[in-house]
Order: structure tokens, then sequence, then C-alpha cells
């Protein structure tokens, strides 16, 4: 029996304008050609979740967030200006101080009521921030929408719009870092902002010296799969630990030390495009959104406290019947060397080709894209109220693009670190994707030992590839794989029958 949905009141003040605590530079500041590429051009819910701290009883959140807030304006002074287009569709801050909008809001639940799963998607998210008319737009808008949320029981909701042609990732880990210090007692940010968006200006003449298979255009008749956008199901995924491990039998022994955001992405990848059902020959892509930041020179590119967009999302491509049709570690392998490609030079490349192309959409059609939050760590960001207990994207997709998907790392309610997947599909896709991705028990027999239970994700991974891989997996051990054996379920009333390899 299904519980009943949770449902719950949240009672709005007028929003408002939080402008710079003290005077700010009246100016106007160039966005890069990477900021202000088409695809950029859209604002991404986030969303922090702070359980009631009883050292913090006498403090209000609304309160202590909207003052600090205004004290970190001071040094984020754009982002309490309006973004303004100009000629050849060059997007342009123009530093106005007027501020960012700010919503106050109380809701008639406990953080408890929402259950174990304290991550997206939340029950009515869509009461967690406020619609201000006009707020999906970039241009001519408050830069920030923010709205924070009391519980009746002391925790609180922030909900933060990322305006992404403004910040990346990173670039909003600074600014929620400065954000938090302030209300922590701060009088300045411990790593002061920069600007320098120059670094990322197209060079005179533009030229591309890059492949980027992400941003060709391609048509194609044959999208209504993946395309149908009026049934969206938004879902995550948790990865413990130990289904990492257990996911590195699936590959290779020469590719076991890849990271677990290639695992992840590429345990994606393959469950999706099945359960997109494609045609073998299409073409699909894969784009990883690869921090830029490290790869630049960092003697001739100050990019400590650069808070502009620094990233590149280069495109594996293949068939799909050829990721289908191999094993998962064919996916790793071109997930791997996708991300190699960028350098400085991959930057300055895409630079120029959004100068020349006219800031073009990279390419949606059969595409996927996998951003890795992990590193940026938002949960660490704390007001004063502690480590959040979720700090990450609201849910899956960008913009009007739901092919977007998500790496966050969280702690689930049993202690365990992990990571959780976001993704966003169709709802019968979904439900394809779900029985893929589900984990299945493999009891592996081996000569000399006891019998070992396993849990494996369920890629369509072959018996007789599994044993090779469990032997493979530590070659110096003289135990040898016997027998594998997997429980597959074959009708809704949970009647299971065993499929056997020797």
């Amino acid at each position: 029996m299904t519980s009943a949905p949770l449902l719950f009141t949240v009672r709005r003040s007028q929003p408002e304008l939080v402008p710079p605590a003290a005077p700010t530079p009246r100016e106007v500041k160039l966005l890069s050609d990477i900021d202000d590429q088409e695809g950029l051009r859209f604002n991404i819910p986030m969303m922090f979740i702070y359980r009631h701290e009883p050292s913090m009883k006498e403090k209000d959140p609304v309160k202590v967030l909207r003052h600090a807030l205004s004290q970190a304006l001071v040094y984020y002074y754009p982002f309490a200006g309006r973004i303004r287009e100009g000629a050849g569709r060059k997007l342009m801050v123009d530093c106005t101080g007027e501020g960012v909008m700010f919503v106050e809001a109380e809701a008639d639940v406990t953080l408890d009521e929402f259950g174990d799963a304290l991550h997206p998607p939340l029950p009515c998210f869509e009461e967690l921030l406020y619609d201000v008319p006009g707020s999906e737009l970039i241009i001519d808008r408050p830069i920030r929408l923010i709205q924070v949320t009391r519980l009746k029981c002391g925790s609180f909701i922030l909900v933060v719009y990322l305006n992404h042609t403004m910040s990346d990732g990173a670039g909003l880990k600074l600014f929620m870092n400065a954000w938090a210090e302030m209300a922590r007692g701060a009088h300045k940010p411990s790593i002061q902002p920069v600007w320098n968006r120059e670094i990322l200006m197209a060079r005179d003449p533009p030229h591309i010296t890059c492949n980027h298979h992400e941003y060709e255009q391609i048509f194609s008749s044959n999208t209504i799969k993946e395309e149908d956008t009026t049934t969206l199901v938004h879902q995550s995924f948790f990865f413990r630990t130990s289904d990492i491990v257990v996911l590195r039998l699936l590959v290779p022994f020469h590719l076991r030390h890849c990271t677990t955001f290639d695992l992840i992405t590429s345990c994606f990848w393959c469950c999706r495009t099945k359960a997109l059902q494609l045609e073998a020959d299409d073409e699909i892509r894969m784009m990883c959104i690869v921090n830029a930041r490290s790869r630049f020179n960092a003697n001739n590119s100050p990019l400590v406290g650069y808070y502009g967009n620094c990233f590149a999302y280069p495109a594996a491509v293949t068939t799909a019947g050829k990721l289908c049709g191999n094993s998962l570690g064919y996916a790793v392998e071109l997930v791997r060397k996708l991300k190699a490609e960028v350098t400085e030079e991959y930057m300055h490349s895409v630079a120029d080709l959004m100068v020349i192309k006219e800031r073009c959409l990279f390419t949606t059609i059969r595409s996927c894209v996998v951003s890795d939050v992990t590193r940026i760590k938002l949960r660490e960001v704390d007001f004063g109220w502690g480590e959040a207990v979720y700090g990450g994207a609201a849910k899956s997709g960008a913009g009007p693009f739901p092919g977007a998907a998500y790496i966050i790392p969280h702690k689930n309610v049993e202690g365990e670190e992990g990571f959780i997947l976001l993704v966003c599909l169709s709802f019968e896709a979904m439900k394809r994707f779900e029985a893929m991705a589900g984990w299945i028990d493999v009891h592996a027999e081996f000569n000399g030992g006891e019998p070992q239970r396993l849990k494996v994700r369920c890629l369509d991974v072959t018996l007789r590839g599994l044993k090779d891989q469990l032997n493979e997996f530590n070659p110096r051990d003289a135990r040898r794989v016997e027998y594998v054996r997997i429980n597959v379920q074959r009708s809704t009333r949970g009647e299971y029958h065993s499929l056997g390899w020797s």
C-alpha cells in the first residue's frame, strides 16, 4: 500500500529586492564568449536543506540570510545588476545595484514529514521557489531569485535560481561560500571574487582549432521518442560506495582505475539509450561537463576567485547499436577520452566558435549531458546551521533541455556516503530506465570457497561475461569462479527463475 503524497501549504511574503549593503561601482561589464552562448541562457534552481540547530534557536534564518546577502553583494555586485543584450547577441551586465529578488516563506510541514529521501525530487517543490512572473527570463531581470522557507521544526530550505550566463557550479560555490561566511560574522570573503571575463573572449580574428562535436548541427525526423516533453518524470538514483566497487566488476581490468564519474555516467548513458528504444544506426552523443580551471596555465591566467563559466562539454559520438551492443567498458573508454580533450586551447577554440557561429546551441538531438558537482561540495555551505542535509541541483534538466543529468554527493538516511544521479525522462522511458538501472542479485560459486552473493546493476550483462570479469577482478587469487547464477523476475506476482552459466 502506497502512502498518500505529502501536501503542505506555503505562505510567502511579497518578493523584495535586496541591494548591496554599501555603494558599488556603476559600470557595464561584458560577459565572456563562453558565458553568453545559447546553451547557458537559462536559470537553474539549486536547493539547500538545513536541519534545526539548537545553538541557533534565537536566530531567524530569513533575517540572517537576507542581511548576509546584502553584505556579500558588495563584493559580488554584478549579481545585483541586470543582464543586457547588445549587438551580435552579446551579453553584458549593467551593474545598477538594484539587487536580487528575495522571498521569505513559511511552510506548515516538518523536515521529518518529507521522509527519508531528503533530496530531489521533493514533493511540492514548486512551492519552495515562487514563480515570480518573468523570472524564467534572463535579460532585464534580477540575476538571482532566492526563497528561504522556514519549516515548523526549525529547519529551513533555501532555493537559489542560478542564472547560468553569470556562473557555473564552481562560481556559484564561491558566491555561496562568501554569503555563508558573512552569515557567520565575517567582514569580507576569504576568497576575493575575480571578474576577468576577458580570459575567455574570442581571439581576433577568431579561429576554430579543435573538433567540437557538441556543437554540430544535425537534423532528424526520428526524435519523437526522446523529445516527448509532455510527460516528463524526474527521478533520482542513489549509488553507495559499495555499489561503485561492484560496478567496476563490469569493466575490463585495464579500466578499473576509472573515476566514479566515469562509471555512473557510462551506466546512465547505456541505460538511457536502451530506455529510449532508438534505432541501432541512430547517432547519439554524451556530453560531459569538464571544469577547465585546472587546464589553464596558472602563471598566465589568474583563475583563483573566478566565478564565471569556465567549462566545456565535449561530446563522445557513437551509435545506439554500438553502445548497447558492447560492454560497459566501451562507454567508459569513450567518456574517459572525451574528458581528456579539454585544454586551454580547447576553451579558446570554443570561444572563437561562439563568435563565428553566432553563439549557437549545443546539439540536442539524441544527446545527453552529465554534470559532476561532487567536487564543488555544495553541501558544505554553512550559514551557521551546519552542513546542509542536501546541497545541489533541485531537479534534473537544464532549462528547456531535459537531457541533462547531475551527479551529486549525498548521505542517505543510514548515514552512508554515496552519490545521487538526477535523471529526467518521459514517463514510459523512465519505467524502462528504472528496470535497467536497478540491482540484480548475483550468486558466484568459487572452487575452494563459499558461494558469494553480489549485487550488480542490471545492464544486460551476460553471465559468461560476468563470470570472466569476476575471475579477472583479482587475478592473483587462486580461486576461480566456476558458476554464476542470477534470479530473474518473470512475472508481476514476484515469481523468479534462475539463470546460470558454468
